[in-house]
């Protein structure tokens, strides 16, 4: 797997789990939207990610890196709640941002080997 394949991945399943999280809870916190807005950002950052630009990867990491950093509370708080199918959900998108963080580590040492070897990129 590469690491646009792995971010998109990572931010259909951040839209997906939000919106489930909105719609499947009684009070629909408008929080459930935060994983659904950088799941989307995610997404338009994609082609830039996939067509291998330095400075729109790096962004797409940094997003997945908050996004990562952003979940710990969540799941503290579904843990703390009693709510198993929360921390099934956030657990999902931690998970797959962890994955999609090291695709991009691999994909920007390899990258780097890459330059530093003589390669065009």
């Amino acid at each position: 797997m590469k690491a646009h394949q792995a971010s998109l991945i990572n931010a259909v399943l951040l839209i997906t789990m939000g919106l489930w999280a909105y719609f499947a809870s009684e009070s629909a916190p408008k929080t459930a939207f935060v994983p659904v807005g950088f799941g989307v950002a995610l997404v338009a950052l994609n082609f830039g990610v996939k067509k291998g630009s330095k400075i729109l990867s790096h962004i797409a990491m940094a997003i997945t890196v908050l996004v990562l950093l952003s979940l710990i509370m969540p799941l503290v708080g579904s843990i703390n709640r009693g709510n198993d199918l929360a921390v099934v959900r956030v657990g999902a998108m931690m998970a797959s941002a962890m994955v999609a963080i090291v695709f991009f580590v691999k994909s920007f040492g390899e990258a780097r080997r890459k330059r530093e070897s003589g390669g065009t990129k």
